[in-house]
């Protein structure tokens, strides 16, 4: 069977986030199905199929049409630059994007070290800041503590982590949240499916932030 015999897909971000758009589907009265096992790829139930990805490839997953929609953290979708509508702020994951330094330290930034390499570039330009980007995939904190960068830009909940590694939140770039994005095209081809989806969502949305 393939994705394409199946009413809508969604592909969802492995971990917490998962769960929580579980939940906030549920709610919405489109319970997805559960995967038979902890190696499935993608399942599906009700004709409808989900795809486990990992965060930053939900984006490319639904740009390219393979999903109807997913959720992505609004961070992932800044990273992305892809052409998605982001109909409905779901209100969980909440985070922000935060450059983070040495305290006290005054020095021109000259090197930023990030997850989000792409987002960096683009703040920097906007600020007229020249700087080199260093892509990192995780524990970009120490980056700072080894001298490989002056700053990093990276995603903060609590705070804890960094205050833990000696550094300061200086400035936050950007807020954070899941979305529910939509492929553009799907839109109109599955509309009679995807608006429904997309007003409930917005209603259960509605209901847990009240």
């Amino acid at each position: 069977m393939t994705l394409s015999s199946f009413d809508w897909v969604v592909a969802l971000p492995k971990g917490r986030m998962m769960q929580d758009a579980y939940r906030i589907f549920e709610r919405a009265g489109y319970p997805l199905p559960a995967a038979a096992g902890e190696r499935e790829l993608w399942h599906a139930g009700d004709g409808v199929a989900v795809l486990e990805l990992r965060g930053g490839d939900v984006p490319t997953y639904v740009d390219l049409g393979i999903a109807d929609v997913g959720v992505a953290g609004r961070d992932m979708l800044l990273e992305a630059g892809r052409d998605l509508y982001e109909p409905v702020d779901l209100g969980f994951g909440a985070c922000r994007l935060s450059l983070i330094r040495r305290p006290d330290d005054e020095a021109p930034v000259r090197r930023v070290a990030s997850k989000y390499p792409r987002f960096t570039q683009a703040w920097l330009r906007s600020r007229g800041l020249v700087a080199d980007v260093v892509k990192l995939s995780g524990n970009v904190e120490l980056a700072v503590l080894t001298g490989l960068a002056d700053a990093v830009v990276d995603v903060v909940q609590t705070g804890s982590t960094i205050r833990a590694a000696g550094l300061v939140e200086v400035e936050v770039l950007a807020h954070s949240s899941a979305r529910l994005v939509v492929n553009r095209s799907a839109l109109k081809l599955k509309r009679a499916v995807l608006w429904p989806l997309i007003e409930r969502l917005r209603a259960a949305a509605r209901t847990t932030s009240g």
